[in-house]
C-alpha cells in the first residue's frame, strides 16, 4: 500500500542540514511531495515537516537513515497519530470589476481572504488542509489563475 506519510523531523539547525536530509531522500529514490522548515520550540533546533509516499517499510528504513545524520535528532510520523496539518496558498487570480463579485463568492465560501486587488487581479490567500486549497484552486481556474504559491504542509500531533 502506497501512503502519504507527513514526517517531523528536528535537527540542528546547521547550514547544509536541509541539504543533507533531502539528499537522502534523493539517493534513496524516495519524492519529498512538500518540505517546510522553522525554527522549532527550542532555541538551535529546527523542524522539518516532509510530506512523501510510500509504505510502512519503506517508512521506516527513511527513518533509520535519518537518524544516521549527525544533525537529525528526532523523527516522528506525524500521519500514524491524530494531527492537524495546514498549508497556505497565495492565487493570483485575473479579475476584471465585473467578474469580482463571482470571484469573491468562491473566497467567501473557503473561508479565504482577498490581501491585494490590483486593476485586473486579486490575490487571495487561503489557509486549510492540501485538500481544501486544491478545491479552491480548481474553482478558481476558469477565471485565470496567473500565478499560485503553495508553503507546503506543517503540521502537529493533536493534543490529547
Amino acid at each position: 500500500m502506497n501512503d502519504k506519510h507527513t514526517i517531523s523531523v528536528l535537527v540542528n539547525n546547521q547550514p547544509g542540514v536541509l541539504q543533507r536530509v533531502s539528499g537522502l531522500f534523493g539517493r534513496r529514490g524516495f519524492n519529498i511531495e512538500s518540505i517546510t522548515v522553522g525554527e522549532s520550540e527550542e532555541k538551535g533546533l529546527s523542524r522539518m515537516v516532509i510530506v512523501t509516499s510510500g509504505d510502512d517499510k519503506t517508512l521506516e528504513q527513511v527513518s533509520k537513515q535519518l537518524y544516521k545524520l549527525i544533525d537529525v535528532i528526532k523523527v516522528v510520523d506525524l500521519s500514524s497519530n491524530p494531527m492537524v496539518a495546514r498549508e497556505l496558498a497565495l492565487i493570483k487570480v485575473s479579475a476584471e470589476p465585473n467578474m469580482r463579485p463571482e470571484i469573491l463568492g468562491v473566497v467567501e465560501t473557503f473561508r479565504a481572504a482577498v490581501v491585494d486587488i490590483g486593476p485586473s487581479s486579486l490575490i487571495v490567500q487561503v489557509v486549510g488542509d492540501s485538500e481544501k486549497i486544491d478545491a479552491m484552486t480548481e474553482l478558481l481556474k476558469p477565471y485565470g489563475i496567473k500565478e499560485l504559491s503553495r508553503t507546503g504542509v506543517t503540521a502537529m500531533i493533536r493534543g490529547k
